[in-house]
């Protein structure tokens, strides 16, 4: 069985386009002590380890603490090191294209450590914004103080791109021009879903801008509106769709071995214990690591 690749929620779940890709598995843990008692979120994680052999779990920035907590106190307890906890700052929709894309790529010959680490590679190939009824409340995108203050006026929508470079502009303005975001330079399909705010500005002006190749809806992720500050938003998401673009993005990259737990991977940390790559002087010519493991990495939240 390939990798899994979990989330938190039902709805950072997209439909696949093929019989090939695998489904994502539903981490119920996601939720907190709350909706799930530790022995059930133990036995959730245990199933998915004995199926698949290695869970990478993708986990919004906006997951309250106690989900957080939750999912680490989980991963402690088994004591096991195939478990991948991977905090993004991707906008949910953003995330949801990114579990999509690892789910198409764990049918391939990637090992559980370089499809753990790819995630980072490629959400910087996600475009992932929103059109936001309100920016007075946002913290994730940098707001200057003029754009707060027009936010308090009635009827302002704002464009906000949060990855891979934070911009924002006011939609509108005194003679009905807009800057435009920067947009995607490789071929991508955008993907729409709509909150409580109603705008064709995403589908009738980004979308040809952006040149992208199609254009889908989605249902607006729970976590939307938290991670936005606001739910007044229709929030788009625009990636690469075909695999074997992907696959070659993610094979292109040198490969490493991780000097803490003797996974693969790519990019300089392990998706995995979160342990960093080694600078060259730390390593032998051999490939051998000079360095003993006399400092634990960074696994907790």
């Amino acid at each position: 069985m390939p990798t899994a690749i979990a989330v938190t929620s039902p709805d950072l779940v997209l439909p696949a386009t093929d019989q090939q890709t695998p489904p994502a598995a539903i981490l119920q843990a996601g939720k907190g002590s709350e909706e799930q008692s530790l022995e059930q979120s133990l036995a959730e994680m245990n199933v998915l380890l004995e199926q698949h052999g290695y869970v990478v779990a993708l986990c919004p920035a906006s997951l309250p603490a106690p989900a957080v907590h939750r999912l680490h106190t989980v991963r402690s307890v088994l004591e096991s090191d195939r478990i991948a906890l991977l905090h993004l700052d991707l906008p949910p929709l953003g995330i949801a294209m990114l579990a999509l894309q690892l789910r198409q790529l764990s049918i391939c010959d990637f090992s559980p450590g370089v499809l753990a680490s790819a995630a980072r590679l490629l959400s910087h190939y996600i475009y992932s914004g929103a059109v936001l009824g309100s920016v007075a409340k946002l913290d994730r995108v940098p707001v200057s103080l003029k754009a707060h203050a027009k936010s308090w006026v009635p009827g302002s929508q704002f464009a906000v791109l949060a990855n891979p470079d934070p911009q924002l502009v006011k939609l509108g303005g005194s003679a009905g021009q807009t800057a435009m975001l920067n947009g995607p330079e490789f071929g991508t399909q955008l993907l729409v879903a709509k909150g409580q705010l109603q705008t064709e500005w995403v589908t009738k002006t980004l979308a040809p801008a952006w040149q992208v190749q199609g254009v889908g809806e989605a249902h607006l992720p729970a976590e939307s509106s938290r991670w936005w500050a606001t739910p007044k938003l229709t929030e788009f998401a625009a990636a690469i769709p075909d695999i074997s673009v992907l696959y070659q993005l993610v094979s292109s990259v040198r490969r490493e071995e991780c000097h803490w737990c003797g996974l693969e991977l790519i990019g300089d940390r392990c998706g995995f214990c979160s342990s960093p790559l080694l600078p060259p002087e730390n390593q032998t010519g051999s490939g051998g690591v000079l360095s003993s493991r006399n400092e634990h990495p960074v696994t907790g939240p």
